[in-house]
């Protein structure tokens, strides 16, 4: 479903597990990007009323898993650290269209979007799957099935208002962009690291 062209190495559950505190406090960060980024979406497209009421419900969403993964944090007696750059996403910023008109815009940034859900997504489904913590393995699978259905938000709104694009094919592209730098992945205890 995610069409992502190269799976994570399934070793890569075994760092993050190594220190758990420091993936739990990427992970909370992701989430207050992601609400951060549905935000800018709806300020850049205000006029797509469908669109702006969708990413509203994704961004509470997104906040409502920030705290989630704050209180698991509280819980087990970690701190929630300070927030970390996300390399991963800002190699693939670089993918987006800085010219061209505001659709064109509009269309990379919901599929860099979708992108970083699908990432998620594929993250979550493995830690869910491999990691030594019930707690975390069900709190993952549950975040799988949300990250999915944004992956799916931001995919359709995509086609919808690049109806002059060839979205699939810019899709496309963008796989396999993303597939050359993940391989650069996968070695930290981070969501995306």
């Amino acid at each position: 479903m995610l069409h992502l062209k190269l799976e994570t190495d399934p070793r890569w559950v075994t760092i993050a597990e190594s220190n758990l505190e420091e993936i739990l406090t990427d992970h909370a960060w992701c989430e207050q990007k992601a609400a951060t980024n549905a935000i800018t979406i709806i300020t850049l497209n205000s006029e797509h009323e469908d669109l702006v009421t969708e990413l509203t419900l994704l961004a509470q969403e997104e906040l409502q898993h920030f705290q989630m993964v704050h209180d698991i944090i509280k819980q087990r007696g970690y701190t929630l650290g300070r927030e970390r750059k996300d390399h991963y996403v800002n190699q693939l910023y670089k993918f987006m269209n800085k010219g061209g008109n505001r659709v064109q815009s509009m269309v990379d940034r919901l599929l860099f979007s979708a992108m970083i859900e699908a990432r998620s997504c594929e993250r979550f489904k493995l830690l869910s799957e491999r990691i030594n913590d019930e707690e975390l393995s069900k709190f993952y699978y549950d975040l799988m099935v949300s990250e999915a259905g944004h992956y799916t938000t931001f995919i359709t709104f995509a086609r919808k208002y690049g109806k002059d694009i060839d979205v699939d094919k810019r899709w496309q592209e963008l796989v396999a962009f993303e597939g050359e730098l993940i391989k650069s992945y996968g070695k930290s205890e981070s969501i995306h690291g």
